[in-house]
């Protein structure tokens, strides 16, 4: 998106370098990462950094109003998903944009989802750095993937402020459904690394009363103060199989950091809440007075699912027909991704989410980091980008 830099670093590319960049995440925990990662990371100008900060300081106008909660409460689709003991805030925001051209022929990003839920906040410090290391003198020393001339040190420090606070580490655990499974696992590593708490699957949770407890090496039991929520509900929902002592609507003696209500109140179930110039239009389908002329301009989506499952882009009026649970779904306009990365062959598209943290000590929410992905395919996941080069996971580095 900065020609003189991409033309810089495309010139200097080699695949030898990128493979030898691979490798090396792949051995930091002897766990070989399981998707794509780009070969490249992303440099951001100054103009479209600005409009990011604008469109999150929008979205986070609306998120931060007194009546949130209120026009969020029909995000639960069930009252048995509601968790006791809710904050006031969403500890952990991300905030999907597409990366578009205006009608002036500008960049400018575009609102696709956002989700009250972490996100890789430790991998992308890795990654950024092993960009860094491997690529070093094609990445300007001045660009950041941090804003507001926030450091690696500062990053990290606020990250632990947040997770583990004065908390022993071994009383704070990161929660997930077979952790070693999961396609995020390099992150879960990364974060016990820096941090020095325990990666627990819920199966391993144990509960006495109020008290969630698990056992160490030893064999000793180990009380469970804070719970860093890496569980997407979805999945949850679908392991019936799993032999848990504890459930997520449990009243228990533990504070979760990133309360598991947020994943359902700033969801896609709040797209409809948002207004302006980087938010698509957005319908709850139940509640469309008449279905739009143009349905070639929108795409139809679940309000609960994950990682794009059910989404569809070629949306007819004989498909919304015959929906039965229409307060299921959200239609959406279509966002028109401009393919603006120079690559060896076609040009890539790409979305970037701004990752945000609550900072419990100014009471603000911050952005803190990011995520790129880059897609050649009709969409960003993985399974339409087979067999193509330049794509998938990255991050960006922000113009000072």
């Amino acid at each position: 998106m900065i020609k003189n830099i991409r033309d810089a670093y495309n010139a200097k590319f080699s695949e030898e370098t990128y493979q030898t960049f691979i490798n090396d995440i792949d051995t930091l925990f002897n766990f070989k990462v399981n998707f794509k990662i780009a070969e490249t990371p992303v440099f951001i100008p100054k103009d479209l950094k600005e409009k990011l900060v604008e469109a999150c300081h929008d979205i986070m106008a609306v998120i931060n109003k007194p009546n949130f909660k209120e026009l969020t409460d029909g995000a639960f689709f069930d009252a048995n998903t509601i968790v006791p003991n809710e904050d006031e805030h969403s500890k952990f925001i991300q905030l999907d944009f597409g990366i578009c051209k205006d009608d002036n022929g500008e960049l400018t990003p575009k609102l696709i989802e956002l989700q009250g839920f972490p996100s890789l906040y430790f991998f992308q410090e890795l990654v950024g750095g092993k960009y860094r290391e491997h690529f070093g003198d094609a990445i300007p020393s001045d660009f950041s993937q941090h804003l507001n001339g926030m450091t690696t040190n500062d990053y990290i420090n606020l990250l632990q402020q947040e997770i583990v606070g004065d908390t022993d580490p071994k009383q704070v655990i990161l929660l997930e459904i077979e952790p070693e499974q999961q396609a995020t696992a390099i992150d879960f590593y990364a974060t016990a690394a820096k941090l020095g708490i325990k990666v627990l699957c819920i199966t391993d949770l144990k509960k006495r009363g109020k008290t969630l407890f698990y056992l160490d090496n030893n064999g000793d039991e180990v009380e469970v103060l804070k719970i860093y929520n890496r569980i997407i509900f979805d999945e949850l929902h679908q392991r019936t199989d799993l032999k848990t002592a504890f459930s997520f609507q449990d009243d228990i003696d533990a504070e979760w950091i990133g309360h598991p209500n947020w994943f359902y109140r700033i969801s896609k179930y709040t797209m409809p809440l948002l207004k302006g110039d980087y938010v698509p239009k957005s319908y709850y389908l139940d509640q469309l007075e008449s279905i739009p002329e143009d349905l070639e301009n929108y795409v139809l989506k679940p309000l609960y699912s994950f990682a794009g499952a059910g989404v569809e882009i070629h949306v007819t009026k004989n498909m919304i027909d015959k929906i039965t649970n229409k307060a299921n779904y959200l239609l959406q306009e279509k966002v028109a991704y401009a393919p603006v990365i120079e690559t060896m062959d076609e040009p890539a598209k790409c979305e970037i989410r701004m990752m945000l943290l609550h900072n419990s000590k100014t009471n603000k929410t911050e952005i803190v980091s990011n995520l790129m992905r880059l897609s050649k395919g009709e969409m960003v996941g993985v399974k339409y980008n087979k067999d193509k080069t330049w794509v998938g996971g990255s991050t960006g580095f922000f113009e000072g």
